[in-house]
């Protein structure tokens, strides 16, 4: 399939969002670093979010494993290292739909959270709205090429169509045919997942890019109780005092 609508969907767009993520994200950190924040809202409320929280992000670490041996990991070596093509599609249907559902759950729970407690509702931006409606619009149309095509009509094999398009586009050598003739539930959800990457560095999404790593080898913290630092017998008066 040729044309100018496959070549703007498959090359210009894609390279659009790449110079939009990469040079949005810079902008946000030099220009706006003290709102590179999660805008945690725990504090309003936090036992639904306890639950939500993880679940979403397990799944979603799981879905982006996935995503990034499916697409990155050509066809050739799988089966170098001896994997069907059979045990391949089983591995990816089960994996992916459990990953999908646990994204999905925990996003419904944390919409739900949204919606029902009031000082989370009234701190939503229609940024977080935004965000919100490309992730549900991203997972959803994700489960459906995992349930449908890759399960219930017997499987389509990614890996020859979506894989080396997205592949290409990294190598600067974009080939639109490969994805437009992939099915419409493929080709949404990599336009959806595009225009999620466009929205990342003006989101409270850029918060990934802030991962606590350092905690890993930083020093610790020590801390003293107030009566070991007291000199002399007086004991200390309780709050301020002139």
């Amino acid at each position: 399939m040729s044309g100018p609508v496959p070549l703007l969907l498959w090359v210009v767009l894609p390279y659009l969002t790449l110079l939009t993520f990469v040079g949005g994200t810079i902008w946000r950190y030099r220009h706006d670093r003290f709102g590179w924040t999660t805008r945690s809202s725990q504090l309003h409320e936090s036992r639904l979010l306890r639950i939500a929280s993880p679940l979403f992000h397990a799944g979603l670490f799981l879905v982006i494993g996935g995503h990034i041996l499916g697409l990155v990991v050509p066809k050739g070596v799988t089966e170098f290292l001896g994997i069907t093509a059979t045990n391949y599609r089983l591995v990816s249907l089960t994996l992916g739909t459990l990953a999908g559902a646990a994204t999905a759950t925990g996003l419904v729970v944390l919409l739900w959270r949204r919606l029902r407690v009031v000082a989370v509702r009234k701190a939503t931006s229609g940024n977080d709205i935004a965000v919100y409606l490309l992730l549900g619009l991203a997972v959803l149309t994700g489960l459906l090429a995992t349930v449908v095509d890759n399960g219930l009509r017997g499987g389509y094999d990614y890996r020859e169509t979506v894989a080396p398009w997205f592949r290409g586009i990294f190598l600067l050598q974009p080939r639109p045919g490969p994805m437009a003739q992939a099915p419409l539930d493929y080709q949404l959800h990599t336009l959806f997942g595009m225009a999620l990457f466009a929205l990342w560095p003006f989101s409270r999404l850029v918060h990934a890019f802030s991962a606590p790593v350092r905690y890993l080898v930083r020093p610790y913290i020590v801390y003293r109780g107030r009566a070991g630092d007291r000199i002399g017998t007086r004991r200390p008066h309780r709050g301020w005092r002139r």
